[in-house]
């Protein structure tokens, strides 16, 4: 059995929506089996700086439909050092915190490897990123929300692309993943959709122009992965305005408003349950691994796994989005 007494929870780097119903899932849970709770504000940073306070069960009421963090993220440079782990470590002497509880993507995750090795500290990660570029999970905590806002924002660009007969090359969040563009693709009944998986395979435009854009659509719609790879919309919009100038183009980066807005249903569901998870785990002698979803079933994937390997993306699902935009 485990020797955990007190657990410490943190969110770090992006915030995702659902966030706030894992933090709530994992105090409660843990209250719940008889252990103490201690918040830790602002990431790795509030570890350090000793932001944290002691939670009880309303600490987490009434936060479950909220965006964002109640414990505020922060990205940490000092955290990436030796010197500021140790920091973090004194701290959590400090305030007798025995594990932790980490939600977030993979800068997080590899922050709780490391400490983990260096201070022999049980870690448990949640993945609560919208790019859903986490390994060993079928889904991340916040990846259905931005999904459904990208889809939304879509279907009102469509409204005047269409009016004006325009091409819009729509930027979508995801880093180097291809996941929402490829599935906002999909579910908004694009015509195309520019991932950083794809682009080494060949010139997406050339096909795109080739494959999918003609007269006889009243308006064409593709979602281009922000990235280096893909060198994101604009790069895209300039190619179409030198090369194929007799098309009207139009460029939408949709940013920061994918991040926020109230987690849906499955992101509430999926974060309660990867929350509980997390305190089953701590009291099961578990450490250094991610709490996943394969298959509706919860699964333990070591941080080097989820770390280290790449996700792929369903390669059926671009020839999908193939077919149906003719």
């Amino acid at each position: 059995m485990s020797s955990v007494k007190c657990i410490g929870v943190l969110t770090s780097g992006g915030d995702a929506p659902g966030m706030n119903a894992a933090i709530r899932a994992v105090t409660r849970s843990a209250i719940y089996n008889g252990l103490q709770v201690k918040g830790i504000y602002r990431g790795y940073k509030g570890l350090i700086t000793d932001e944290i306070v002691e939670f009880k069960t309303e600490n987490v009421s009434d936060i479950i439909q909220r965006g964002g963090t109640i414990l505020k993220t922060a990205r940490c440079q000092e955290f990436k050092t030796p010197e500021g782990r140790k920091l973090a470590y004194d701290t959590m002497k400090k305030e007798n915190i025995d594990a932790l509880v980490i939600i977030g993507g993979d800068g997080s995750l590899t922050g709780a490897r490391l400490f983990a090795e260096e201070f022999d500290v049980p870690c448990i990660g949640l993945p609560g990123t919208i790019d859903n570029d986490l390994y060993g999970t079928d889904t991340t905590i916040g990846y259905d929300t931005a999904l459904n806002t990208i889809m939304e924002a879509v279907d009102k660009i469509r409204d005047t692309a269409t009016s004006h007969e325009r091409l819009f090359f729509i930027e979508v969040m995801g880093r180097d993943a291809g996941f929402l563009a490829l599935n906002g693709a999909v579910a908004s009944g694009a015509e195309a959709a520019i991932i950083p998986e794809e682009s080494t395979e060949v010139d997406q435009l050339e096909d795109l122009i080739k494959n999918g854009f003609r007269k006889s659509k009243s308006s064409s719609i593709v979602l281009v992965a922000e990235s280096e790879i893909t060198g994101g919309a604009m790069h895209y919009a300039e190619r179409v305005k030198k090369e194929y100038p007799e098309y009207d183009v139009r460029v939408t980066i949709l940013g920061h408003v994918q991040r926020g807005g109230s987690p849906s249903a499955n992101d509430r569901i999926l974060a309660s349950r990867l929350g509980h998870a997390s305190v089953e785990a701590l009291l099961e002698g578990q450490r250094n691994v991610m709490c996943g979803m394969q298959n509706s079933e919860v699964v333990y994937v070591p941080f080097t796994q989820a770390i280290k390997n790449q996700k792929s993306i369903d390669k059926n699902l671009v020839k999908v989005l193939k077919i149906l935009s003719i």
